[in-house]
């Protein structure tokens, strides 16, 4: 079982966030963070941003196959088409997060990810994501 996932490899966003992976399945992810003083809002509570984009990852990691294609090449990818976050309680500064994704239902090119971010026994957010796989067309 991979601790890292490829996708994360060149991700500098997620690199910035300080995500340690946990788990990364095909279908299933589990990813952390501690909430640092740069990812706080002026009320104190981790930024809402940061949350989205912390759950956006853990949806990422759902959506493709760590161990890539059969073939070795990767001819297509899994790119989100949608999403949504409801924020359940704030997180704090020190807060170790925790986002775990999961598939509900993938049907030829689309798919529907559930992902839950706690701290601790507490939630924090729920994001469902909506995904689709398309051709892998590499940056020029």
């Amino acid at each position: 079982m991979p601790h890292t996932h490829p996708i994360l490899e060149k991700d500098r966003a997620s690199q910035w966030l300080g995500i340690d992976v946990e788990r990364a399945l095909f279908g299933d992810a589990q990813i952390s963070m501690t909430i640092r003083e740069e990812m706080v809002n002026g009320f104190g509570i981790a930024h809402g941003g940061i949350i989205f984009a912390f759950a956006d990852t853990c949806f990422a990691m759902a959506c493709n196959d760590p161990d890539g294609e059969p073939d070795g090449a990767s001819a297509t990818i899994t790119v989100a088409s949608g999403a949504d976050i409801n924020f359940v309680a704030p997180a704090f500064q020190g807060q170790t997060l925790t986002a775990a994704g999961r598939v509900v239902n993938r049907t030829g090119r689309s798919g529907i990810y559930d992902i839950r971010v706690t701290a601790g026994s507490t939630l924090i957010a729920e994001f469902r994501g909506r995904s689709r796989t398309i051709p892998h067309v590499p940056p020029r």
